[in-house]
């Protein structure tokens, strides 16, 4: 299955709910936003509204409160997001993509190994 790619807010309330993995209320997802994102109840009710639109969550009615739960895994969203990526970004080359990784600010001998591991491992 194709899934929308999501903006970052609304990303961001995704990937919330999939850390939690479990139905989560509105005023629960909200506490769980970095402090500096000050969104309104109004703004958070209209991004999971749009997730439920987009076939990303499903709403229950759980007595006065509504909780969100997740219909598309993270591992399905972010393994199509990263071909995406990799397809538009860097014409399918992962050696293109890591190298920008490493221009960029640099892969530490940590992040190295473990992708040494990675390979060997396939």
């Amino acid at each position: 299955m194709e899934y929308k790619t999501l903006p970052n807010s609304e990303l961001e309330l995704m990937m919330i709910l999939w850390k939690a993995d479990r139905p989560m209320t509105r005023t629960e997802i909200e506490g769980q936003l970095p402090k500096k994102r000050n969104l309104s109840k109004t703004t958070v009710l209209s991004f999971l509204s749009r997730l439920e639109e987009k076939g990303f969550v499903r709403v229950e009615k759980e007595g006065r409160s509504n909780c969100y739960i997740p219909l598309v895994r993270e591992e399905d969203y972010l393994q199509q997001e990263s071909g995406s990526i990799l397809k538009r970004l860097y014409g399918n080359s992962v050696k293109k993509f890591v190298a920008a990784l490493y221009d960029g600010e640099g892969l530490s001998k940590g992040q190295i190994d473990e992708l040494r591991d990675y390979l060997d491992s396939l």
